[in-house]
């Protein structure tokens, strides 16, 4: 049976379909077009780049010197190195969280296999690429390899110090909320409640 056949039945099947276009059980059929792993690629080599580019930036510019005032102290830029994860929290689990990120990769690699909707694409290459930029500090800095430590730089008062990358894995998980309750799959299958 093809994918679409699966999505929408197939065309012996004597159930009659409602006049909105569902299946009769709250499911949109997907119109299929071509896979979005392009569009995944792109925001995620952009959201990557962008990380990385910032982070040597400041790393090379900021790091050892005082903060700077972005919006007074409201928001500033200040560069901490982060063993743990978000909010500084477990930073005795480098190499756990590591391997999370690592696991990550690997599950948007496999929906990615089945990915027909652009905003999944969207989400999951903002989750790929901050995943990536988090993995290569973990992997590559120091103190040494699977135990660096992720370069924060973005200080707003009053809340953890973060970075790109963070940003982009935190838009990419609202999205996929979002997405998920209007009822809509990586695959591109709308369900209607």
């Amino acid at each position: 049976m093809t994918e679409v056949e699966r999505t929408i039945g197939t065309p012996d099947e004597t159930t009659e379909e409602p006049a909105d276009g569902s299946r009769g059980d709250g499911v949109q059929p997907a119109s299929r077009g071509n896979r979005r792993i392009g569009v995944l690629v792109v925001v995620a080599a952009i959201a990557y780049a962008l990380d990385l580019i910032t982070k040597l930036i400041v790393v090379a510019e900021l790091e050892h010197h005082a903060p700077i005032q972005v919006i007074g102290t409201v928001l500033q830029l200040d560069v901490v190195r982060n063993r743990g994860a978000a909010f500084g929290i477990g930073e005795a689990l480098t190499l756990v969280l590591t391997a999370i990120a690592a696991v990550v990769i690997v599950v948007i690699a496999r929906i990615a296999r089945k990915l027909y909707s652009t905003p999944w694409a969207i989400a999951l290459g903002l989750l790929l690429g901050g995943a990536f930029g988090n993995l290569t500090d973990r992997v590559f800095r120091s103190p040494g390899v699977f135990q660096g430590a992720v370069v924060d730089f973005i200080a707003p008062t009053h809340f953890a110090v973060f970075n790109l990358a963070d940003s982009a894995i935190v838009c990419g998980g609202i999205v996929i909320v979002i997405l998920s309750f209007r009822g809509l799959d990586p695959d591109g299958t709308l369900h209607k409640d």
